[in-house]
């Protein structure tokens, strides 16, 4: 059994929707990061970096349950758990590697960014949604070239889909448009109408709300109001 600790984020709706893909058995244990719950010092123990998702495997490769933290680990440990979703082959395997590290050092944290500009700072910094904004249109462009010629990312379908979905999902949350990216659009659509995605996007869909009217989750999330205004 697969103990999950997650919340309906892009990163922890990775992580659902590869246990939905590779139909394993979990559990889902929310963590409320609008509520601080994060920073408990219980989760601390599993997650140092106090993000989610984590998951804690009580069949893993040591005697004791496994813990498993960010989501690039968790989707590569799953999937060679699994047998599924990654080439057993060298090549193979690092074509999806990198473009799951793509996701991890482009698509993740420029989209986040973009986000945070666009929605969520203190207030208005054109410089940073204009940063962010084109960093996050270039990210698209790299894909639309890449799925020019395939069906998916590394060929077929893979866990460097998986950790890019979620993110391309938010596009127009972040302030983008996918309607100069047709085959990138046609990729989201292929993608979201999967059995297992509609069933991993429904993980703690009740849960979900827009923070940005709550100064206690904007606070949990981004820091002190007036650390925010100073240090962004």
């Amino acid at each position: 059994m697969i103990d999950l600790y997650t919340w309906p984020t892009p990163n922890g709706q990775k992580v659902h929707i590869m246990l939905e893909e590779i139909e394993l058995p979990y559990s889902v244990h929310p963590v409320d990061i609008t509520e601080g719950a994060q920073f408990e010092p219980e989760f601390l123990a599993i997650s140092p970096n106090n993000k989610i998702p984590v998951i804690i495997d009580d069949e893993g490769p040591t005697v004791e349950p496994y813990a498993v933290f960010e989501t690039g680990a968790i989707l590569l440990y799953l999937a060679d758990k699994a047998g599924k979703l990654i080439p057993p082959d060298t090549a193979g395997r690092y074509e999806v590697i990198q473009w799951l590290m793509f996701q991890s050092s482009g698509v993740g944290p420029m989209f986040g960014q973009a986000q945070h500009f666009h929605r969520y700072a203190p207030e208005n910094l054109p410089y940073g949604v204009e940063r962010y904004t084109k960093e996050s249109y270039r990210l698209l462009n790299v894909m639309e070239r890449r799925l020019d010629h395939m069906e998916f990312l590394a060929g077929d379908y893979s866990i460097a889909d998986i950790a890019c979905f979620p993110w391309v999902r938010v596009h127009d949350k972040v302030g983008l448009t996918l309607q100069y990216y047709p085959r990138v659009a046609e990729w989201y659509d292929e993608i979201l109408n999967r059995p297992a995605v509609e069933r991993g996007l429904l993980v703690l869909e009740d849960e979900w709300v827009d923070f940005s009217d709550s100064e206690t989750a904007m606070t949990n999330l981004f820091g002190e109001p007036q650390y925010r205004r100073h240090h962004s």
